[in-house]
């Protein structure tokens, strides 16, 4: 597999990266008291100065969001995360850094979003601003020469909306989507394989250029349990956590298995506990986790049995695995790229699966279902699954969702349950300011 590298600026920097709490009285010109004491994500994604350009990875009122470049990087390949991790180290080793916090998320800190397969572009972004949000209070950290008398930069742009939204299919229509659904159940019946997760492709043109801010509020406000996210214009709300590092402790929240209300009355939650076909396919997607963090972990806790977990238009099964790291402490980074694809995005065996999605997607992924997040120099970070999203680029927004095909399942259930997942875009496009 040949691979392709590209960094911008050169990887050492001189600089300074320089982090502070923040409070009432930091960035009075950009921030009030009460933005900097809310707990609600939209106080920090109002940070956010432009319609493009801007990192995020927040939930609940916690999480980061940045803007400027210090550094970026791209590069296709395999091991494109060990590539990003060298990269992050080098310039981190350009720079002095000043951190009396020390905490997940302080110091330099870079969002990466990794390709679904190897040919797929991967980036990395190190912001010149980031201000994040934790449990423990707020802070900003500033990367540059003038270290923390740096500005802010200019005023913020307006936030814009973009007007009359028009759809079209994509590279896979919803015809085409469950012709390969029966094609995949086919193959499964077949033996050859448990599970597949397969996806389709949807894209949406506005009058006016996509203010991606207006789409990461929309999608906070509606889906505050999921972790809301922007690199390079990805942007979604995912409600699947990857994995999750702070110090030795880990955690990932697994998904699989879906339903939703076709009735006011309907009981979705029992349904999908009592569902063999979901509960199978929740099986082989907690499986594939649980295998790649044991052989790392003093402990790791996997519940025998699923949750329900109820967002606004779906319900999901979902485990959340905890565990502690032994003596051998990946990144986060490096773990997210161990775990990609987990079963609940790619299938079961993993090669196996891989190898008929490529055959039956007349469509490259791009960065959808992979791992986006971001890691601090310490190792800790937070990697989300790719989902509930869409590629902006301009007026063209690209949207993707995907379902996990198993022995039992019918075409036009999976192509419903596709389009279903694709509501939380199309609502943040669509809706009214």
């Amino acid at each position: 597999m040949w691979t392709l590298v590209t960094a911008s600026p050169t990887t050492r920097l001189l600089g300074s990266a320089v982090t502070t709490r923040r409070d009432g009285s930091v960035d009075s010109s950009s921030e009030s008291a009460a933005d900097a004491s809310s707990d609600s994500s939209a106080a920090l994604l109002s940070r956010l100065p432009r319609p493009t350009g801007s990192v995020c990875f927040v939930r609940g009122g916690h999480g980061l969001v940045g803007w400027g470049e210090h550094a970026r990087y791209t590069t296709t390949g395999s091991g494109a995360a060990g590539r990003i991790q060298e990269w992050f180290d080098e310039v981190r080793a350009g720079l002095r850094v000043s951190d009396p916090i020390g905490e997940p998320g302080t110091g330099p800190v870079a969002f990466v979003s990794l390709g679904f397969e190897d040919s797929d572009v991967a980036v990395a972004v190190i912001p010149q601003v980031v201000v994040g949000r934790s449990a423990a209070g707020g802070f900003v950290t500033r990367i540059g020469a003038a270290g923390p008398a740096a500005s802010s930069g200019p005023p913020p742009v307006p936030v814009r909306t973009p007007g009359r939204i028009s759809y079209a299919d994509a590279d896979l229509s919803v015809a085409g989507f469950t012709t390969a659904v029966a094609a995949a159940t086919e193959r499964i019946r077949r033996g050859e394989l448990d599970k597949v997760v397969l996806a389709h492709d949807l894209v949406a043109t506005a009058d006016r250029p996509v203010d991606e801010r207006l789409l990461l509020r929309r999608l906070a406000a509606a889906y505050p349990g999921c972790w809301t996210f922007d690199v390079e214009g990805l942007v979604g709300a995912s409600p699947e956590l990857l994995i999750r590092r702070q110090g030795r402790l880990i955690a990932s929240r697994v998904l699989a298995g879906t339903a939703w209300p076709e009735h006011v009355d309907d009981a979705v939650a029992s349904g999908l506990l009592h569902s063999s076909k979901d509960v199978a396919e929740h099986a082989y997607a907690v499986r594939s986790v649980s295998d790649v963090l044991a052989p790392v972990c003093d402990e790791l806790d996997v519940p025998t049995r699923p949750a329900p977990l109820e967002l606004a238009n779906l319900t999901h099964l979902s485990t959340d695995i905890t565990g502690r790291l032994g003596d051998f402490t990946p990144t986060a980074l490096e773990l997210a790229a161990r775990l990609h694809p987990p079963a609940a995005v790619g299938g079961s065996p993993t090669d196996t699966s891989r190898q008929v999605i490529r055959e039956l997607e007349p469509m490259s992924r791009g960065r959808y279902a992979a791992p986006v997040g971001w890691v601090d120099g310490r190792g800790d970070g937070e990697f989300a699954i790719a989902l509930r999203c869409a590629q902006v680029n301009g007026r063209s927004v690209r949207l993707l969702a995907g379902c996990g095909i198993v022995a039992d399942s019918e075409p036009e259930t999976e192509a419903r349950e596709a389009q279903i997942k694709m509501i939380p875009i199309r609502d943040a496009l669509e809706s009214a300011p």
